[in-house]
């Protein structure tokens, strides 16, 4: 009876030993279920912000650069349209001039004036046309002439045109008419004949000023033929727009390019009386200079040709 009774004890107590195992089983596998959703989130919000932080940081370089990309891709077929642009190029009114003195350099014209003469550059000798008509021969009206610290090929940020103040008023004679402003209003384009095209310009200021001595600390407009930063432009532009006799109303920005005209003036010793205009649109563009000796030559052998076949239908 005994033993029985022991027996079923420890039945009883195996049964509650197992049931103890099964329940701490499954409050094992319940506490370990529970780190894991109390957990998980906190992992998954960490790997989503270091995700999200690291798409936008990594998202953001993507943009700019693709940004960057289109921008120079842009820039790129900017700088490309630019260097392949094609104009409607028309024969040279002046290639005959340029082709018979290799000198001229250009052609000025100012409608309504005297003013219509080539324009001769000589680096080798700056004052070699001063007393030497086109033809190079002695005259006292010489020619006008670019200083040789200008160019046109490339083009540089002004070009100056010396002249005699002649009193016949050849030459730049007229020029001191511009200190009337209705006289600059009605003539107040110039037009200079290149090789390539025409440089179309407008008046934006006139003055009176002189040739100084080295060691004179002045403005010498004389001096100035490119702007390569925008403090040498602003100087340059800010002197002549103080000293000018009067308001255009034309204004300018770095970039721009000027012409001027200067001739002698007897205000003071060494005087010089000066027109500044701005660069302000193209013209037309040109055929090439030597383009009137094909069309020339092409034209006799047609001339030839028609000749030839009239006395052979004779």
């Amino acid at each position: 009876m005994k033993k029985d009774k022991k027996t079923v004890i420890g039945i009883i107590l195996a049964i509650i030993a197992v049931g103890c195992l099964i329940v701490g089983i499954i409050l094992l596998r319940y506490s370990l279920l529970g780190k894991d959703r109390s957990g998980a989130p906190e992992v998954n919000n960490a790997v989503a912000d270091t995700t999200g932080s690291g798409n936008e940081t990594a998202t953001e370089p993507d943009n700019a650069e693709q940004e960057q990309t289109e921008t120079e891709g842009d820039s790129e077929d900017e700088v490309t349209e630019e260097v392949v642009e094609e104009h409607d190029r028309v024969p040279n009114p002046y290639s005959e001039s340029f082709l018979q003195n290799e000198d001229m350099a250009a052609w000025i014209y100012i409608p309504d004036t005297v003013i219509n003469y080539p324009v001769m550059y000589t680096p080798f000798d700056e004052n070699y046309y001063l007393n030497r008509d086109f033809n190079k021969n002695s005259n006292a009206n010489g020619c006008l002439i670019l200083d040789t610290d200008s160019s046109m090929e490339p083009l540089s940020t002004n070009l100056i045109i010396h002249g005699h103040n002649m009193g016949s008023g050849a030459m730049f004679g007229t020029l001191t008419k511009y200190e009337n402003q209705e006289y600059c209003e009605n003539h107040k384009y110039i037009h200079l004949y290149g090789k390539d095209y025409e440089h179309i310009y407008e008046v934006i200021a006139v003055f009176r000023s002189k040739v100084f001595y080295k060691t004179d600390v002045a403005f010498k407009y004389y001096k100035f033929f490119n702007a390569t930063t925008q403090e040498e432009f602003d100087d340059f532009y800010d002197n002549i727009m103080a000293m000018s006799t009067y308001s255009t109303d034309l204004t300018a920005e770095f970039g721009d390019r000027f012409i001027t005209l200067s001739t002698c003036a007897y205000h003071v010793e060494n005087g010089r009386f000066v027109v500044v205009a701005k660069e302000i649109e193209p013209g037309e563009y040109y055929l090439p200079v030597d383009t009137v000796i094909e069309d020339a030559a092409d034209a006799e052998n047609v001339t030839d040709e028609t000749a030839t076949a009239a006395e052979s239908n004779d």
